[in-house]
């Protein structure tokens, strides 16, 4: 039977976010040690040589500035980047069972929650005319 509720959080998102509680994840030292260790144990996420055209593009644009991915997402960024080149080739011939499989690839990836995405502070300002 699957559990139901919320998916549990990682650890590098509590620190971001502010959500750690002591009672519950420990010390904010005992959560950066173990975002660290996560890190040092699969190590970085790097892309397959042997991927080409659009899934490289799809590597580049989407998995390469996810920096809270490490290798143990490997598997699910390279089905990702796979199934992004399938839709790139023929959008209208893409089933919805695909489209689902995307969508599951992009969340479990991290890449639909807005609060992984870095905003270039230069592209976001507004310019002012009288005070800029």
């Amino acid at each position: 039977m699957a559990k139901r509720g919320a998916k549990p959080k990682p650890a590098h998102l509590r620190l971001v976010d502010g959500t750690r509680n002591a009672t519950r994840h420990g010390s904010e030292a005992d959560l950066r040690d173990a975002v660290e260790e996560s890190v040092a144990s699969f190590g970085k996420l790097v892309k397959p040589k042997d991927m080409k055209h659009h899934a490289a593009v799809a590597w580049k644009k989407y998995i390469e500035p996810a920096g809270w991915l490490d290798a143990s997402r490997e598997p699910a960024a390279i089905a990702f980047c796979e199934l992004w080149q399938e839709f790139r080739f023929g959008p209208t011939a893409f089933p919805a069972a695909k489209h689902g499989q995307l969508r599951a690839y992009m969340s479990e990836l991290g890449l639909t929650d807005e609060r992984n995405r870095v905003l270039d502070a230069d592209k976001t300002k507004e310019k002012d005319e009288h005070f800029d």
